[in-house]
């Protein structure tokens, strides 16, 4: 027991500054990442998300500014800034609401890019090769004790510092795989496209809680 607490002692100042040599370096890649999405006037990327290993859908994000239209398989995300609008496929209905920033939360597709400003811990998870490209790991621990999510996993490109995919595990264990596809920065976006319009969506109920 003794020789065991020793060697906790005599190996304790390695770990700890290991830990913080990683916490270092977290931080420095996730605020690169943040800084390269934060000079983009805009951006358009297409990805594909999977809950717990099942059949992958595909998704859209164009984002302008605080405006963004995100496209899911089962719903739609629309708002200028003022106002969010939700269409839910399944119900056929638009929920239309003053546009609330928690409403969608820090881990969406539209916002990815600045969760960890806010209550997260940050920890470099490694790097890996693939497609002959280099991605640098990442990992994020919510500090709320009452948060859902458990811990977020991103995957960062080396060279030009996007997001290649995040992987969130919640505490309920439905864990969800985000993969971007297709990435255009600066992309040449209406503003129309961030505007809600019944007419697009035919038969549709509209719920306004404004």
């Amino acid at each position: 027991m003794i020789k065991k607490i020793f060697l906790i002692l005599l190996f304790a100042p390695f770990f700890f500054t290991a830990h913080a040599q990683d916490e270092k370096r977290a931080l420095s890649i996730l605020d690169e990442m943040s800084n390269r999405y934060k000079s983009y006037t805009s951006f358009r990327a297409s990805f594909t998300y999977a809950t717990n290993g099942g059949r992958p859908a595909k998704g859209e994000a164009i984002v302008k500014g605080g405006k963004f239209h995100l496209k899911m398989a089962d719903q739609e995300i629309i708002s200028d800034g003022k106002i969010l609008a939700t269409y839910l496929k399944e119900s056929n209905e638009v929920t239309v609401q003053d546009y609330d920033e928690e409403e969608i939360g820090d881990l969406s597709p539209t916002r990815i890019y600045m969760a960890y400003k806010k209550g997260y811990k940050y920890a470099f998870l490694g790097e890996t090769q693939m497609g002959g490209r280099t991605y640098e790991n990442v990992r994020l621990t919510p500090t709320a004790s009452n948060s859902p999510v458990s811990k977020v996993e991103l995957q960062i490109d080396k060279a030009d510092k996007t997001i290649k995919g995040w992987k969130i595990f919640s505490k309920s264990k439905e864990n969800t795989q985000f993969e971007v596809t297709q990435f255009q920065p600066n992309a040449t976006v209406s503003d129309h496209v961030f505007t809600f319009n019944a007419q697009k969506f035919p038969g549709a109920e509209v719920i306004d809680l404004r």
